[in-house]
């Protein structure tokens, strides 16, 4: 691998982890509560990240979901929820460090419901075999891995909650294409080898985004990060 596909990386994987340390934060500093309406979780969120690291940028909304609103996907914007006492929340964040690009889910549970519970193991169970799976098929196109997302629902019980299942990501803005909702995602009409090099011939790097939902019960799980990186 060249020294400049080396350090583009390496800057990605940096973005990552100032955002999982971000999230461990909002954990230890206990902002995901009951009685918090979404909207001011997602305000406190900021002012954390701004305090944290001058975070002042984000490349897509910032999304805090509860209760029935975890069923909603990413281009949804459900009306503000009150988060419960008993309840399951996902936050999806696309913080820019630096000129590059995180974008990180995670899921949590207030409560000891074991159902909830199981949701939130699940998907980060799903990513880590999608992520193998990546690995383990150096040819795979965006429409196998796609599949292959709706498989790990179905094996443990869940529904495949949105219309992809991840995206590219890079150097702020990344590369896109106007009104493409196709080549540049995970989706299941994406016949694209993954691996496939850019049109400036540098490697392509993705997000993978697991999203199972249960819409009887009305819940869903969100969990997120690198594919290509780590």
């Amino acid at each position: 691998m060249a020294s400049a596909e080396i350090d583009r990386a390496a800057a990605l994987w940096d973005a990552q982890l100032k955002a999982d340390a971000l999230f461990a934060e909002i954990e230890r500093d206990q902002l995901i509560r009951p009685g918090i309406a979404e909207t001011k979780l997602n305000e406190e969120v900021f002012a954390l990240a701004e305090r944290m690291y001058g975070v002042d940028a984000y490349w897509h909304k910032r999304i805090v979901r509860a209760g029935r609103n975890t069923l909603a996907p990413y281009d949804e914007n459900p009306p503000d929820m009150t988060l419960g006492e008993d309840d399951i929340v996902f936050l999806d964040l696309g913080p820019v460090f630096e000129k590059w690009e995180a974008d990180f889910g995670r899921t949590f549970v207030l409560g000891s419901d074991p159902l909830k519970l199981k949701l939130r193991d699940d998907i980060a169970d799903a990513f880590r075999d999608g992520k193998q799976y990546f690995k383990d098929h150096p040819d795979i196109t965006a429409r196998e891995l796609f599949a292959f997302a709706e498989r790990a629902a179905q094996k443990r019980g869940w529904e495949f909650g949105g219309p992809i299942a991840g995206h590219l990501i890079g150097q702020f803005p990344h590369e896109r294409i106007p009104q493409d909702k196709i080549t540049h995602y995970v989706h299941p009409e994406n016949l694209r080898r993954m691996r496939e090099l850019d049109a400036e011939g540098k490697e392509r790097h993705w997000i993978l985004e697991i999203h199972f939902v249960d819409r009887a019960r009305e819940i869903g799980g969100f969990y997120e990060e690198l594919l290509t990186v780590g």
